[in-house]
């Protein structure tokens, strides 16, 4: 179930159910704005599974991801868990926006992190710095390209040279559990995931 399908909260909160199932609940710390954005993204991706299971993987996956729909239960977050969800909402707010659209490394904080997104702050320039290095975004100040790591103030991150063919766009590791999950080299390329 994404964020948009009726379905009944167990007590906790954790999950929901419907149709003799049990589905991981969204994140209810995500801040309504970023939710709807995010919830966009995920039922565009599930639309593109119907003629592209390839190209929608990913997207799926970091659209769920970010909504703390899978990856790791968001009420027992970890360090390594954050991070990975914090490059997952950053490649899925990325993938929703028009492709000249830049997002604040905030906005990934705000969706990991709910009321203490502060905190934060430090790790997803560090996620940005990581995924800027392998050329899947861009950091910008004022308009130029800068180095995250030494940039002082606000910055932004937009889609960047290796955005269209990136090995991370295709199957997070949370998501490898099985052989039938994960993308094969050959399927690494392609259009815009």
């Amino acid at each position: 179930m994404d964020s948009g399908e009726d379905g009944a909260p167990t007590a906790d909160g954790r999950y929901l159910l419907g149709s003799g199932s049990r589905k991981r609940a969204p994140d209810p710390a995500v801040p309504d704005p970023l939710r709807r954005e995010l919830a966009k993204e995920l039922t565009a991706a599930r639309q593109l599974a119907a003629t592209d299971p390839d190209a929608a993987r990913p997207r799926v996956e970091d659209a769920e991801t970010a909504l703390g729909e899978s990856g790791e239960p968001w009420w027992e977050p970890t360090l390594e868990g954050r991070q990975v969800r914090l490059a997952a909402t950053m490649r899925a707010l990325l993938r929703n926006r028009r492709p000249e659209s830049t997002i604040c490394p905030s906005d990934a904080a705000r969706v990991a992190g709910g009321k203490d997104w502060r905190e934060l702050m430090d790790p997803a320039r560090d996620v940005a710095a990581e995924l800027a290095r392998k050329g899947i975004i861009v950091v910008r100040q004022g308009g130029n390209d800068v180095d995250v790591a030494t940039a002082t103030g606000p910055v932004r991150l937009a889609r960047g040279p290796n955005w269209q063919n990136s090995p991370e766009r295709q199957t997070s590791p949370e998501r490898q559990t099985s052989p039938e999950r994960q993308t094969s080299p050959e399927r690494q390329s392609g259009p815009e995931r």
